[in-house]
């Protein structure tokens, strides 16, 4: 299920269209349809944070927990422009939840109404906040990790953070059974979700950092407009070129200092002729010595 709002592509993940048809069977719709338009205008909140910022964003797909937009050039956004998208989509349910409360505490809805939609909201809320990929928590903890290492370790890092805590989800579905309780099945799906969608995550990380590397050199040259000084990188002639690109830092441009002799002489070489090279010739294994020869 698809449509086009705001110039962008909207749809609705199978997995919130069962939720939907349960819903009818288990009398439970009118509640599905709030969810449904608390989880929109979380999304919504995103959307309008990443447009004032001037990004592209390609689509939405709604899950019942919350979504996942698709932004172009996301691993070259700031950080800073990052977390503050990132942020905007829990910052809805903290106002939609406390515009429930106030109505509630004015008459202007049923208590128990307003309790409902508090609840909802602290839940989606909270949620997202789960330090789990493509969660907002995931997201924000991802750029928060782009701060202080190389891309492709934080592709790798967020990666496992977010499968041990979507297995960590699994495991608290079936707590309720040593109680004598019931399996908790909506944890339990969600879970599985979010580890198979991580999984193909980490399956694909050489896929996403070559992505990574197939966009540096406009960045690059919009930091040299900028005047933002270059970072460098001193490593040892015989370091093969692919460990030397994942090294390279999201929102740095990067001088490549070579050891090329004994006498400790540094040879320079710019990040875009490194990257160039590899995406034209491949040999990802070579020294990086060989680029000078």
């Amino acid at each position: 299920m698809t449509n086009r709002w705001f110039g962008i592509r909207w749809s609705i993940h199978p997995l919130f269209v069962m939720v939907m048809l349960a819903s009818v069977v288990t009398g439970y719709f009118i509640e599905l349809m709030t969810l449904f338009a608390i989880v929109f205008v979380h999304e919504l909140g995103h959307v309008l944070a990443a447009k004032g910022y001037g990004w592209n964003v390609k689509e939405v797909k709604l899950l019942p927990f919350g979504g996942v937009a698709e932004v172009e050039e996301l691993d070259h956004m700031p950080v800073r422009q990052e977390i503050v998208v990132t942020l905007a989509g829990p910052l809805q349910n903290v106002w939609m939840g406390t515009a429930a409360w106030a109505m509630g505490e004015l008459g202007w809805m049923s208590a128990a109404w307003a309790d409902h939609l508090i609840q909802a909201n602290l839940m989606i809320g909270l949620f997202n906040l789960l330090p789990i990929l493509p969660l907002d928590g995931g997201r924000l903890l991802q750029a928060l990790i782009s701060c202080r290492l190389p891309y492709h370790r934080t592709l790798l890092w967020s990666a496992r953070i977010s499968l041990i805590f979507s297995i960590l989800m699994i495991g608290a579905a079936f707590v309720p059974l040593v109680s004598g309780g019931g399996l908790q099945m909506n944890l339990l799906v969600i879970g599985l979700f979010l580890m198979m969608t991580n999984w193909h995550y980490y399956r694909s990380l050489s896929f996403l950092f070559i992505r990574f590397l197939m966009r540096r050199n406009e960045n690059a040259e919009r930091r040299l407009r900028l005047g933002e000084p270059a970072k460098p990188i001193i490593v040892s002639g015989s370091s093969s070129v692919i460990d030397i690109l994942r090294l390279l830092r999201r929102n740095q441009y990067h001088l490549i200092y070579v050891q090329g002799s004994a006498s400790g002489e540094l040879l320079m070489l710019p990040e875009s002729r490194l990257v160039d090279g590899y995406l034209t010739y491949g040999k990802p294994g070579r020294e990086v010595r060989e680029l000078f020869r």
